[in-house]
């Protein structure tokens, strides 16, 4: 639900979508962890991540969050903190053979995972704070496999069971501490859009070469989704990007075949692609739910690339032409850097922060004369 922070957000507002890229010294911090006092490590960090704060105020933002500096990886993290998981399963994505983290055991939460990091970015800002977390559906499909998990889970539908369960108590806990928004990060459900993965079987990531079945597992994400969000004092956001590794995606394909399919979720809002190559177009918002907002992502955080403020402009300006523009808020397409590993820089995307802030500016401005000229009129 939107809260009385969120009611407050002008039109247009911006926001991250999670991470951004780590300096190499934070790289330098985090691989050295083992060598130092987790005091110290934690103390390192917190002066790190009070920076992350900074640079998105500094930008303009009117949603941060904390960078997700503390995180090796978007979903990883929380699932190395969980435990129950181990890094044996063989794969191949996009020309690398790879071994991939699996669920062997059963994951165990007692605490809340992110709440300390919470707390740290809500008591270091003003701004509206915002906290991502890996989907059930997203971890279901990428960790789960019935050669290594079913001992721990018989089915993947235990697991994600399972998981939601800790995630639902996460998010209750993040909102407790202040967090105004909650997001589910699911570049799963964005497989359902590339058409060559779902009827040719056509991909570069081994992991994607299963049975798709569209309407189930959607409507199955979905009761997930809506689960976690149940009574939460926060809003909620979905994001669903076509994932981000080594400034490529891993699919393709606009959001025609999944938004109405989303119609029964129930969130606030949904963070989606627009900028980057063969993702979504404008034309796709006809079919976003009623009730619910779209974050566009006007900003291309695959390409080095900065764009220059009116195309940001422009491009935003498409989708408030189908959809009411109180429904729509400025973010790039995706994290900058889901993974520590990422090549964008933070100057890069200090700079596109910069300019998608501006361009939100020129917007707000330009829609509030057509409103006071529809008045005169």
């Amino acid at each position: 639900m939107r809260t009385d922070r969120t009611k407050k957000l002008p039109p247009f507002f911006t926001q991250v979508i999670g991470s951004l890229p780590r300096p190499k010294l934070i790289v330098d911090i985090m691989s050295r962890r083992s060598q130092m006092s987790e005091q110290r490590f934690m103390s390192l960090m917190d002066e790190m991540v009070l920076f992350a704060i900074r640079l998105q105020e500094q930008a303009g933002l009117d949603v941060i969050s904390d960078g997700e500096w503390r995180r090796v990886h978007y979903v990883d993290e929380f699932l190395h903190r969980v435990g129950g998981f181990e890094k044996v399963r063989p794969y191949e994505h996009a020309g690398e053979k790879k071994f991939h983290r699996v669920v062997t055991g059963r994951m165990q939460a007692p605490e809340p995972v992110f709440v300390r990091d919470a707390e740290f970015l809500v008591g270091h800002t003003d701004r509206v704070c915002k906290f991502a977390l890996p989907s059930p559906f997203l971890v279901g499909i990428r960790y789960w496999h019935e050669d290594y998990s079913r001992q721990a889970y018989p089915t993947v539908q235990h697991f994600m069971e399972h998981f939601t369960a800790i995630l639902a108590a996460e998010a209750k806990a993040l909102a407790g501490v202040g967090i105004d928004i909650v997001q589910l990060d699911d570049p799963a459900l964005t497989y359902f859009c590339d058409q060559r993965l779902m009827h040719q079987g056509e991909t570069h990531d081994d992991r994607l070469r299963q049975r798709w079945d569209p309407d189930r597992q959607v409507a199955e994400a979905v009761g997930y989704i809506n689960t976690i969000f149940e009574d939460l004092d926060a809003e909620t956001h979905l994001h669903c990007c076509h994932s981000v590794y080594k400034r490529q995606s891993d699919v393709n394909g606009n959001y025609e075949p999944l938004l109405p399919r989303l119609r029964n979720a129930k969130i606030d809002r949904l963070n989606l692609e627009f900028a980057y190559q063969d993702v979504g177009v404008p034309s796709d918002l006809k079919l976003l739910p009623d009730g619910i907002g779209v974050g566009m992502g006007v900003v291309d955080v695959r390409n080095a690339r900065v764009p220059e403020i009116n195309e940001i402009e422009s491009l935003a300006s498409a989708g408030a032409e189908i959809i009411d523009s109180d429904r729509i808020c400025l973010n790039p397409d995706c994290g900058f850097a889901p993974d520590w590993g990422e090549p964008p820089s933070i100057d890069e995307a200090f700079e596109k922060l910069s300019r998608l802030t501006a361009a939100a500016h020129r917007l707000r401005s330009r829609f509030a004369r057509g409103a006071e000229h529809s008045c005169g009129a």
